[in-house]
């Protein structure tokens, strides 16, 4: 049978659509009698347990792929005379269960809002394995992470450089800090452009850069570690990796005339796959092209071999989450294929949940995928896009997908690739409550973020007393 003309170039028709695609799934999910299994547990366990939608985060996968991450990084520089330093970025996912994951994994963690840094210290974890970043971190901000003892502040503008200087002065304390700087490298999937000069928010000009090192050093509370980049998001490859690492390092040997520069950070931004169409290279891989890369510009420049940290968060938390619905209605839409007036069949399936618990898709078009995850099917594959039930025409949690012909209100959907930046941008659009995240290991499941009810709406509207509205 032909592929629906309505589908994306990318999307091919399966010869099973009930195949989980290797690589978008964490290595615990698998059909057992047809229906899913996550860490040991039946998806229709979970759903019946704590309703739709839910977010499920595989333990094991969280833990083991942090594991995984660092022991690539430490070992690629570690073989060219270097060590590395790893950084889960928190604002991917964070909550106090995988704070604690991630410390006990052996990685540091990256914070950028004073409430990322509350959830981190309630975790217990260490605050000298804390970075803050953020373009406009408040006074407040500042001053509690340098009482907490914060192992590095990221300098994100000028004025920032007096602010942590006064705050470390009130608090007795030198304070260790970075300075984000702009590498004019963009880096987005397998392409990146290099220019002269950047547009954005963060950081300042790569040119200003020693102007502003010479200003932190003026500072007797400041301790300078060195340059931070952050170059983009899902990363396949690491040829920008390496343009960014070349500018940087040009900089930084004209900082060692004025002193220690015992770092260089270059940030996250290491790529998943979330659809069949997606290949991003494996991290050991990118791992090793980067520190070939660091290691031949020092050389080259004859400078010593800092120490280089990375950021990574999707890459680690990505997989090892999930997203349950239920199918609540189905409808078949007729549309103009081509120019002719052919026309073809696109199947809405609607869930019970949408962009309040997956705002990518609406924000910026992301793909995803999906299969039906209660039961398995014999019938052919159809041309679907899941929608969710938000009042939003562009309320599409999956933009293009092959479900069996045959899925049907009540049927369970599982939406994989979900544990990064799904739960952290979740709103309460509509009134819908945030769903609760369930962690699945060996068999048994627990809440590890309590859902929200209408009950939790109600309660911050202030009008609102005792169940009824005074007036």
């Amino acid at each position: 049978m032909a592929s629906n003309p309505l589908a994306p170039p990318w999307l091919r028709e399966p010869d099973d659509a009930n195949a989980l695609v290797p690589g978008l799934w964490s290595r615990t999910v698998h059909r057992d009698e047809g229906a899913i299994v996550v860490g040991g547990v039946p998806v229709a366990e979970l759903a019946e347990r704590f309703g739709t939608p839910l977010y499920v985060v595989d333990e094991a996968e969280a833990r083991e792929r942090a594991v995984e991450v660092r022991s690539a990084f430490q070992r690629a520089f570690a073989e060219v005379g270097s060590a590395a330093r790893v950084y889960y970025a928190g604002k991917a996912f964070l909550s106090i269960e995988i704070a604690r994951w991630m410390t006990e994994a052996g990685l540091n963690i990256d914070v950028c809002s004073g409430g990322e840094l509350a959830v981190a210290l309630a975790a217990g974890v260490p605050a000298e394995r804390l970075g803050f970043h953020g373009n406009n971190k408040s006074a407040a901000e500042i001053d509690r992470a340098v009482a907490a003892g914060v192992g590095a502040l990221i300098i994100d503008s000028l004025q920032e450089i007096d602010r942590i200087a006064e705050a470390a002065a009130r608090h007795g304390v030198v304070q260790r800090v970075r300075l984000r700087v702009n590498s004019g490298v963009h880096a987005h999937t397998h392409a990146f452009l290099a220019t002269a000069h950047e547009d954005q928010k963060f950081g300042i000009a790569l040119a200003d850069a020693a102007d502003a090192v010479a200003r932190i050093r003026a500072h007797a509370g400041l301790a300078f570690l060195g340059l931070h980049c952050h170059i983009g998001s899902q990363i396949f490859g690491a040829d920008g990796f390496a343009e960014s690492a070349a500018r940087l390092l040009a900089v930084h040997k004209e900082l060692l005339a004025g002193g220690d520069v015992p770092e260089l950070n270059l940030g996250g931004g290491f790529g998943i796959a979330y659809t069949a169409a997606d290949d991003p290279a494996p991290i050991e891989t990118l791992a090793r092209s980067i520190a070939e890369t660091v290691a031949a510009g020092c050389e080259d420049l004859d400078i010593p071999f800092p120490a280089v940290a990375f950021e990574p968060g999707r890459s680690i938390i990505g997989t090892a989450g999930l997203t349950l619905y239920t199918v609540g209605t189905t409808k078949d839409v007729t549309v103009s294929a081509q120019d002719d007036g052919e026309t073809a069949v696109r199947r809405y399936v609607s869930v019970d949940g949408g962009m309040s618990d997956n705002a990518r898709p609406a924000l910026y078009g992301a793909d995803y995928s999906a299969r039906i995850a209660g039961r398995a099917s014999a019938a052919a594959p159809a041309l679907v896009r899941v929608a969710g039930k938000h009042c939003e025409s562009g309320d599409i949690v999956v933009d293009a997908e092959y479900l069996p012909g045959d899925v049907a209100p009540g049927d369970l959907l599982a939406v994989p690739a979900t544990g990064a930046y799904c739960w952290s941008l979740a709103s309460n659009y509509n009134y819908l409550g945030r769903p609760p995240v369930v962690a699945v290991r060996d068999g048994e499941a627990r809440v590890i973020v309590r859902g929200e009810t209408e009950a939790d709406l109600l309660a911050r509207d202030a009008a609102y007393e005792n169940g009824s509205t005074p007036r």
